[in-house]
C-alpha cells in the first residue's frame, strides 16, 4: 500500500474519532520533530510537520491512534493491523 493511500485512511479514521488533523510548519533548522497528538481546549488535535515525509506522518498518526479505543468503530483490517501491531522503538 502506498503512503498516500494509508495517510488518507488514517486521516479519515482520526476524523471519525473527533481528532482534527493539521499539517503545520513546526520545525526549525535544528528540529526533527514530525508532530504529535495534543489536547487544545478539550479537543484532540493531531499536528503533523508539513516537512515530514509521508512515511513519518503515517507513523505519527499510527502512534496517536493507538491511544484510542477502536473497538466501537469499523476500521479496515489492514489499518487495524498496523495500529494494533505498532510498537515504538
Amino acid at each position: 500500500m502506498n503512503d498516500e493511500v494509508l495517510f488518507n485512511e488514517l486521516t479519515e479514521l482520526a476524523e471519525r474519532l473527533g481528532i482534527s488533523v493539521r499539517n503545520e510548519n513546526i520545525g526549525t533548522e535544528d528540529s526533527s520533530g514530525c508532530g504529535g497528538l495534543c489536547r487544545l481546549e478539550g479537543k484532540y488535535l493531531l499536528i503533523l510537520n508539513s516537512k515530514a515525509t509521508p512515511e513519518e506522518k503515517n507513523q505519527v498518526m499510527i502512534k496517536a491512534l493507538k491511544q484510542f479505543d477502536l473497538g466501537v468503530l469499523y476500521v479496515k483490517p489492514f489499518v487495524r493491523e498496523l495500529i494494533e501491531g505498532y510498537t515504538e522503538f
